[in-house]
């Protein structure tokens, strides 16, 4: 007989106050269900904090810098095959689909000229070449080459709104298919692998992927004036961009940049859906 959800969880999974894919919905409901999220991970988020802190001021005091982008991607995709969970694999795939769906959209609409993100991957596989490192590197590229933002254009109609590259969510990972070692939920896998993003990464291509989330607020207000929604302005978690900080509080912070991707493109999708109709 199958276990059923304690009764948050079934509440969390009917409400859709805030827009977000049901797929999205029940990945995480089903990841949360992971025992060792609750009994592994604190203990190792309480151990690998020091060893991050540490990790992070020697790479800031080396006068040395190094990375080894091509080794970290490798070991990122080989311990997601064998070890996180198919449900966080899942997400992980997502959430590149709806951050690159995002930025297309600043992109198609305010600066058509830009190249677009092709940050797509529907596989672990691709994650070789869509790589977390480009993910990164692409979010300051669209802004840097965005500008500075008019809002006086907007809002306009939302049947002028262009939609050229964006994308409907196309993971083709299967999440049916488990090997008996899958079994560290979402969480627990970023905690693990904090230390090697920070040791494998210069310390201003870690400066940059551990304060990228805060531009967040800046994809919603802009995104919230040009659909004239302002609710969008609250789904944004990380703010201020010009206030850079340091590792503490890292997954959390992660994690609510995925959430937020995740809500605004289901409220960009609901808009196109109803465009299209």
């Amino acid at each position: 007989m199958a276990k059923q959800r304690d009764i948050y969880l079934q509440a969390m999974a009917v409400d859709n106050s805030l827009p977000i894919d049901p797929d999205a919905v029940d990945l995480w409901a089903r990841d949360l269900d992971n025992p060792l999220r609750w009994s592994v991970m604190p203990w190792l988020r309480l151990f690998l904090a020091v060893f991050l802190h540490l990790t992070w001021a020697f790479k800031r005091m080396s006068p040395i810098q190094f990375s080894a982008h091509g080794y970290l991607q490798f070991m990122i995709c080989w311990f997601c095959k064998h070890f996180v969970s198919p449900e966080g694999n899942r997400l992980i795939l997502r959430h590149f689909a709806t951050e690159s769906n995002i930025l297309n959209f600043l992109i198609d609409n305010t600066k058509p000229g830009l190249e677009p993100l092709k940050l797509y991957p529907s596989m672990l596989a691709d994650l070789m070449t869509n790589t977390f490192v480009d993910h990164d590197q692409e979010l300051f590229r669209v802004f840097r080459d965005l500008g500075s933002w008019d809002p006086s254009e907007w809002p306009k109609p939302h049947s002028e709104l262009k939609w050229d590259h964006w994308r409907e969510i196309d993971v083709k990972y299967d999440t049916s298919h488990k090997k008996w070692t899958q079994v560290l939920d979402f969480e627990t896998g970023h905690v693990l692998f904090m230390c090697m993003f920070c040791l494998f990464l210069t310390r201003e291509e870690y400066r940059g992927a551990i304060n990228g989330f805060n531009l967040d607020q800046s994809m919603a207000l802009r995104i919230a004036k040009m659909v004239d929604d302002p609710s969008i302005i609250e789904m944004a978690y990380n703010k201020y961009p010009m206030y850079l900080l340091g590792p503490w509080n890292l997954t959390q912070r992660f994690l609510m940049h995925g959430f937020f991707t995740e809500h605004l493109n289901a409220r960009l999708e609901q808009i196109r859906q109803q465009q299209a109709a």
